[in-house]
């Protein structure tokens, strides 16, 4: 063996016994009590283990350009136009470099695999994706990325950018998403991504229903196409701000809909509470779909961090430990239940949503471990307990010395 890292708490079993994690070649070969064997060990002393945090849905591209962009102010704002205002100057170089701070942040926090949005279209062109491409092998020690690229800001009524789209998927991306919010037909684009979907068999990840309101929805015809090209379990769509302004009798029956097509979803606390309710000044409405009620009825769903310090969203430490607290704490989730559900909306579920067949501590599978200074996971999720200790196939990445009361003498 090469690594065993001794008395964890498996985040799946939390309950259980505590047992040593032993790996060889960078895979997981044992998982039981007192491995015995010559190799490098890391004591966990009890604390809790998982495969890795699982960033579904980032934006590495435009993150970091609040110097260029800052907060709009007043109630109402299009933090989008200001964005597409910059994207023209972007560069390969200017991006990289932006984008790989942030994601030194997620490695940092315990991310060890990602999905990252990535847009294209005539004002930036390629160059996003290959600015964000450039990281994937360099970095692949610590993370695992995928790319889905999508047409931020239209698709229909931006000629150029569907040509766009077809030469990243033929470069390999694994995922094509949409914004159809901001294209002036928000069908015609919905379907001309499932199309493209099947033409290059990749996934589906599509940013869908932000709204103050729940009218005019486009979840229907999500569902709909996904059973008619049977892409269940390889559709996701991401906000899905508008089921926040619904009964939960509505939300219920829709997220049975969702369960049954095996549509996905990924909540994004952190911009949606600060995009929505702007039409409000007092009694502002929170605006973030409750992902814990979607999965009590069968809706596979993440939380995940989104935006990155611009102007869509002008926060981020890039801690989805932190997201899971935030989402607890603005929905009102507080039994240890639920909290432990949220927990696995970082991990087990969002795996899931990705497809990954090699998650979690298994044995057979990649080394990929993250070691977090709480016993529990709902104690991970109420108290904001970070990795101390990350391994990426069974190579130490990160190390963080838990913080030391020091007493007067």
């Amino acid at each position: 063996m090469d690594l065993i890292v001794r008395n964890v708490r498996l985040s799946h079993r939390p309950m259980s016994e505590l047992v040593d994690i032993g790996v060889a070649d960078g895979k997981i070969v044992a998982l039981e009590r007192g491995i015995a064997a010559e190799a490098e060990i890391y004591d966990a002393g009890g604390r809790l283990a998982c495969g890795g945090l699982v960033e579904t849905h980032i934006h590495l591209d435009k993150s970091r350009i609040l110097d260029r962009a800052p907060p709009e102010t007043g109630r109402r704002i299009n933090p989008m136009k200001q964005v597409a205002a910059l994207k023209r100057g972007f560069t390969v170089e200017d991006i990289r470099a932006r984008a790989e701070r942030t994601l030194i942040e997620c490695v940092l926090n315990g991310a060890t695999r990602m999905r990252t949005q990535v847009e294209v279209d005539p004002a930036i062109g390629l160059r996003g994706f290959e600015g964000v491409q450039s990281l994937i092998a360099e970095y692949r020690w610590a993370i695992d990325i995928e790319i889905c690229v999508f047409p931020q800001d239209g698709l229909t009524n931006y000629p150029g950018t569907d040509e766009l789209l077809v030469e990243a998927l033929k470069r390999g991306v694994k995922a094509i998403g949409g914004a159809p919010r901001y294209d002036t037909d928000h069908a015609g684009q919905i379907r001309r991504i499932f199309e493209l979907a099947r033409e290059f068999d990749v996934d589906i990840d599509i940013h869908l229903d932000v709204g103050d309101t729940p009218e005019a929805m486009d979840i229907p015809l999500v569902c709909e196409l996904t059973e008619q090209y049977r892409r269940g379990g390889r559709v996701v769509v991401g906000h899905m701000a508008k089921l926040s302004t619904m009964p939960p009798d509505q939300v219920a029956s829709l997220g049975r809909r969702l369960a049954d097509t095996g549509v996905a979803v990924t909540v994004l606390p952190l911009t949606d509470l600060f995009v929505m309710g702007r039409d409000q000044d007092h009694n502002v409405r929170r605006g973030v779909a409750d992902a814990n009620f979607l999965v009590e009825h069968g809706v596979n769903c993440s939380l995940s961090t989104n935006n990155v310090l611009n102007p869509v969203t002008p926060y981020g430490d890039c801690s989805l430990i932190r997201m899971a607290n935030l989402h607890a704490n603005v929905l009102q989730i507080g039994q240890p239940q639920q909290l432990r559900e949220i927990f696995a909306m970082l991990t087990e579920r969002s795996a899931r949503l990705l497809n990954l067949k090699d998650y979690g501590i298994i044995v057979g599978h990649p080394a990929d471990i993250v070691v977090i200074d709480a016993d529990s996971p709902q104690q991970a999720v109420a108290e904001i307990r970070h990795p101390v200790a990350v391994f990426k196939r069974g190579r130490q990445t990160v190390k963080r010395a838990p913080p030391k009361l020091c007493r007067p003498v």
